[in-house]
Formats: C-alpha cells, structure tokens, sequence
C-alpha cells in the first residue's frame, strides 16, 4: 500500500510540474504576443512550481498577496530605476524596499524581492512593468484557487519536507539575521557594480539569500554550497541554450522550465527560485556565456 501510495504521489507530481511548465508557456506566449517581456517575470518559475506541486503550500494558500506583493515592489524597483543609476546604493535601496513591503504586508511571497530588484539590474524604467507582474500572478493565484479546490489537503501529519518548505516560505519571525544578509548584499553589488557585470548579482539570488539568512536553522540549501551554484549554474545555462536556439518564446519556456525542473532532481534539491535562473535569459537583451559563468562564480554568501 505504501508503495501504491509512493507511485501515486510521484505521478500527481509530475504532472503537476508539467502544468507549470505549461503554464509558464502559456505566460510567455501573452508576453510574445503583446510585445511585453516582462508578462513573463521569471519569478514565476519558481511560484509556478511551488503552487501546483504543493496547492496546500505557503504561497498557494496566499493568492492576494501572490498578486500584491510583487506588484508594490515592481513598482517602488521601477521607480528607484527611473530616478538612480546602477550601483551599491540602488541594489539596497531595491532590496530593502522589498523587504520593508514584505514585512508590512506580512507577506510570504519572498519572490518579490527579485520583483523589485529586477528593473535595476535591467534598467527597466516603464510603468508597464509592474502591471504587466499583475498579469502572470494574478492568473497564477487564480489557478491555485481552482487546484485547491480539486486536490484534497495533504494528510496529517505533514510530510517532514512540506513542513520546512512551509516554514521557509513564511515572513521570518524575526530580523536579527539582517546584518548579514546586508553584509551579503553589500560585497555582491561592490563586485557587480566595480566589475560591471551586475549578473553577479541576479535578482533570484537574493531571493535565495534572503530564505538563507532568514530560515538559517532549517534551510535545506543553506548546508549544501557547493550543490546551490552548480545547480544555479547548470539551470542558467540551460536557460541560455534554449533561448539562442529556440528564441525567447513559449516554447524556449517550457523547455528553459523543463531543463530546470530535471536539474534539480538530478542534483535532489529543491530550491525554487533555481528554476527563475532558467528563465533569466528570456527576459534579457542578448544573452550569452557570460550569464551562466557569473552566476556560477558569484560569491554565494
């Protein structure tokens, strides 16, 4: 029985990640179509995942904030764009607003983070931007709507790994670990902005350090940091490939999500904002070997 029950719990999986990776295709062909890339924000990956893998999860459970959060941060990420240069003060200023929305909002959707860095690290200065964020979370929390209520809750008790990744999803409960998480920031951007390469610090990763530092004691890829930039990498570079041989399409999408989805199982890890890496590339201008060495050698906390 526990083998039948094993099996089935791998099939609903799979075919929950291929409903993301189809739902990341089908976002980044309304991108295609009305001429806005940013319709696919590549945080979605990682939502995508996340919401149909586990309905039940932290960020499922949350479809307003799914939509609000990213939506404030985009914004205030657009208008530190507009008004600022590249550089240290910018990249904290980015996150710190970010965060600062989060805890008001008490919101778990650590993604927005990315949300508002993303337009300073791109130089994404239209007010377009952020409602075209609305659009890609919005029919994502109206999707986990409708798979909540088709897919049972998950029995009792909770699965070990679902109640850490529930727990890491959470707002931290406090911000002692703040410091070093500043401390973090502020070597990345010194690098980024005095090599000029500002993929030294992508927008995913401070997604990953900010679950890092804010849930050190739980964090299951906070005690692998060899495995966190291989598989980073490897998701990147993925990512990359598809793009210069596909185009930056749905079908790039899919297949840039496929890729990620196969490196984290290979490498047994699940960090969900890995699968953002992958997507990083159909979002920027020209993308080439230069975005998966940088995400490969930046310095990972």
């Amino acid at each position: 029985m526990s083998r039948w029950r094993k099996g089935a719990g791998a099939a609903r999986r799979m075919v929950a990640e291929v409903a993301a990776a189809g739902y990341i295709g089908g976002i980044a062909g309304l991108a295609q179509a009305t001429g806005v890339p940013y319709v696919l924000f590549p945080e979605l990956g990682a939502l995508a995942h996340d919401v149909f893998t586990r309905p039940w999860g932290t960020w499922a459970r949350a479809p307003v904030l799914l939509v609000v959060t990213p939506a404030v941060t985009a914004a205030l990420g657009t208008l530190i764009a507009r008004t600022m240069a590249y550089g240290v003060p910018s990249v904290l200023l980015a996150v710190a607003a970010a965060m600062l929305v989060i805890r008001l909002l008490r919101s778990p959707i650590a993604p927005a983070i990315s949300a508002g860095l993303l337009p300073v690290t791109l130089d994404v200065t239209s007010w377009w931007y952020p409602p075209a964020i609305v659009v890609g979370t919005a029919v994502l929390a109206g999707l986990s709507v409708l798979v909540r209520r088709a897919v049972p809750p998950p029995p009792a008790p909770m699965p070990t790994a679902d109640l850490i990744d529930d727990l890491i999803e959470m707002p931290p409960a406090d911000y002692s670990w703040v410091p070093y998480f500043l401390g973090f920031l502020v070597i990345d951007a010194v690098l980024a902005a005095a090599a000029g390469w500002r993929f030294l610090l992508f927008p995913p990763l401070v997604v990953i350090g900010f679950e890092m530092f804010a849930h050190s004691a739980i964090c299951p890829w906070a005690e692998r940091p060899l495995r966190l930039p291989l598989a980073c990498a490897a998701t990147a570079a993925a990512g990359l490939f598809f793009v210069r041989l596909l185009g930056a399409g749905p079908t790039a999408a899919i297949a840039s999500m496929a890729a990620g989805i196969v490196v984290l199982r290979l490498f047994r890890f699940r960090v969900p904002p890995a699968l953002a890496v992958g997507l990083l590339p159909l979002v920027i201008d020209h993308p080439d070997g230069r975005f998966p060495l940088a995400v490969g050698i930046c310095p990972w906390g």
